[in-house]
């Protein structure tokens, strides 16, 4: 076995060392880059996680943008809901469900132009009634907010 030179060896640490000071860092249970304004991202997102489960209703009003519109994914505008269609959906739908767990995994925030998008996967878990009575069921997808930056805060204008 051949040892390395003193200066091989200085070398080679100074290399490992500089290879993981460059190590990305991330967001402590998220798998998003570690940043003040991605901090802030998610802090928000935290705050509309906890409405969800809260059913608050007039937060999660006070979270959408009055521009909101949500397309369904799909071509049938049938399914597609501005701001008004949320407000009845939080009012009516929304009011069924006796219980929601709504856990988030963080996996890319994207700031572009002025929109920032959020993506994540969601468990949803929720007791609504059923023809037995009350019935859990459970959601597991991946979605994606669509958020705007609003005074100090932001938006959500889609994703709800």
């Amino acid at each position: 076995m051949r040892l390395l030179t003193r200066p091989a060896l200085a070398a080679f640490v100074l290399a490992s060392a500089a290879l993981t000071g460059c190590a990305t860092h991330y967001i402590p249970n998220t798998d998003v880059e570690d940043s003040e304004e991605n901090r802030k991202v998610i802090a928000f997102a935290e705050k509309y996680r906890h409405a969800v489960e809260d059913k608050n209703t007039a937060a999660l009003l006070g979270m959408a943008s009055p521009d909101y519109y949500e397309d369904g994914g799909n071509v049938d505008p049938g399914d597609d809901i501005d701001f008004a269609g949320l407000k009845d959906y939080l009012a009516g739908t929304f009011q069924d469900a006796r219980a929601i767990r709504y856990e988030i995994r963080y996996r890319r925030i994207l700031h572009e132009d002025d929109v920032i998008y959020v993506d994540y996967t969601y468990s949803a878990s929720y007791r609504i009634p059923g023809r037995k009575g009350e019935e859990w069921r459970r959601k597991v997808e991946d979605n994606r907010l669509e958020i705007v930056p609003y005074q100090n805060e932001f938006r959500i204008v889609a994703g709800m």
